[in-house]
């Protein structure tokens, strides 16, 4: 789920498409509310804008939704300093995710895993296929390339204290095209801590093939649940009937 704001006092709740083209879906509180209904095992709030001025609205939002759902609540967007955690973690986050902070300063990995644990951290890495045909870590909303490969950025992640993994592929997001397996199967091999894959979801086998071809620990999606009429148990039946050992009920 990515939070979007029009002013500085109002979020709406969008999806993308290749991180560049927005599909607003409506009130981030409503919605966060329909998915706890439908049992969804966590909520990923990141918000796009990512500014200070943003702030206030994003911590608004966190807190409201905290104490109407009971799944987990990862939050990102615009993380930069220890204190950024702490205001969000006091307002309801659960856990914290962490992009463009965590290429431009590293060490910001290791200190906050070591002040929060490594539970509390989830690095993000966004990634896409350049024209020479190499994979490489894109930043700011997918507009900055880095050169990092996903795969080694992914191990130093791991290395520094990084809880968990949530990646995306950029080409594949909001498509409906299916989960970039190729790079899920490589970091989820290359690390001993979970692997969220993300990007691409169109369809239920699309969320087993994470799973049992991707060998990623979790498969996250924004646009699939928001469009169309599948709840999540439907989704975790059919990933158990393809042979998943997953729970149906949370």
């Amino acid at each position: 789920m990515r939070a979007s704001s029009f002013d500085s006092s109002l979020m709406v709740l969008v999806t993308t498409i290749n991180f560049a083209e927005t599909i607003e879906i409506g009130d981030p509180i409503s919605q966060a509310k329909i998915f706890d209904a439908q049992a969804a095992d966590e909520l990923v709030f990141l918000d796009l804008d990512a500014s200070k001025e943003n702030r206030s609205s994003l911590i608004n939002i966190v807190r409201s939704v905290a104490k109407q759902i009971f799944i987990p609540l990862t939050v990102g967007g615009g993380i930069n300093t220890i204190d950024d955690i702490v205001v969000l973690l006091a307002n309801g986050a659960d856990k914290i995710s962490i992009n463009t902070s965590a290429v431009r300063n590293p060490n910001f990995i290791n200190e906050s895993a070591k002040r929060f644990g490594s539970s509390t951290i989830v690095v993000s890495i966004d990634y896409k296929k350049r024209s020479d045909g190499t994979y490489s870590v894109y930043i700011d909303s997918g507009k900055e390339d880095t050169g990092l490969d996903p795969v080694e950025w992914s191990i130093d992640c791991a290395k520094r204290g990084a809880g968990e993994l949530m990646i995306c592929s950029i080409e594949r997001d909001g498509t409906g095209k299916g989960l970039d397996l190729d790079i899920t199967k490589r970091i989820s091999d290359a690390v001993s801590i979970p692997v969220i894959s993300s990007g691409g979801c169109g369809l239920a086998s699309d969320f087993a093939k994470g799973y049992l071809v991707g060998g990623a620990h979790a498969v996250a999606s924004g646009t699939y649940f928001c469009f169309k009429d599948q709840s999540f148990m439907q989704v975790r039946a059919h990933i158990k009937n393809a042979g998943v050992p997953i729970r149906l009920f949370t």
